[in-house]
């Protein structure tokens, strides 16, 4: 069943790019529930909703012009980013909601530091000599690192060589995958810093309990307890968004 709808989406999409507007509709009212899933993660932030869903709608439309035919992939899982990608960039760059320039001055002082110390000595410092360096948390730098980035093609090889982004998305992870770890990132962003830097250590930075309680002046003990309190936080809320 799942082939037979991912063949009759990609007849849909060759007809949508020789010109047939009713191919076009009709891609764009199938997928619309996904556009209005990715959309509302971005409700309440000073735009109308009808904007906010048109932009996403946009996204998909570039999808259909873009999605490779022979990727053995589902259309749906690679308009999950591109849907994504074109509300965060006007968000970011063209809207009055832009990357504010606290985050940006701190992006450029995380870049000229890391240029520093490459020149230096050959390394590129870590995240946590970031912070120290510039007297921040771990969360400030990574989120001042994520606000600023280019949107990535799913396509592009990584820069160590490995397997492309696409490949991450093949398989068994679906847009639903994606769209769990945006409620996720978002769910973090309303957590207090002191929890915030707990999970921004132990599960984007996989340190040791013991060095983030070092890192906080608690014991290991609290730690744990403090993390098992939080995941639940992280529960109810995500529970609560969807």
């Amino acid at each position: 069943m799942e082939r037979f709808q991912k063949d009759a989406t990609y007849a849909l999409i060759k007809l949508a790019r020789s010109g047939d507007e009713g191919a076009k509709t009709r891609l764009v009212e199938e997928n619309m529930g996904l556009v209005f899933s990715i959309a509302k993660k971005f409700y309440n932030r000073g735009y109308d909703k009808d904007d906010i869903n048109q932009l996403g709608a946009m996204g998909l439309l570039r999808a259909v012009e873009n999605f490779d035919l022979s990727q053995d992939v589902r259309f749906s899982t690679y308009a999950v980013p591109v849907i994504l990608g074109e509300i965060k960039r006007f968000l970011r760059d063209d809207g009055p909601l832009k990357v504010s320039r606290s985050i940006k001055q701190t992006a450029t002082q995380i870049a000229h530091f890391i240029e520093t110390e490459q020149k230096k000595s050959g390394i590129t410092p870590g995240v946590e000599d970031i912070a120290k360096k510039l007297g921040i948390g771990v969360d400030e730098v990574i989120n001042a690192q994520e606000a600023t980035k280019a949107p990535e093609s799913i396509f592009a090889q990584r820069e160590d060589g490995s397997s492309k982004l696409i490949d991450s998305l093949k398989g068994d992870m679906h847009e639903g995958d994606i769209l769990t770890k945006i409620d996720i990132k978002t769910a973090i962003s309303t957590l207090p810093e002191r929890e915030k830097t707990i999970i921004v250590m132990r599960y984007f930075l996989d340190k040791p309990q013991k060095t983030v309680a070092q890192k906080l002046g608690i014991s290991q003990v609290q730690v744990s307890r403090l993390e098992k309190k939080i995941l639940e936080k992280l529960k109810t809320h995500l529970a609560c968004e969807n």
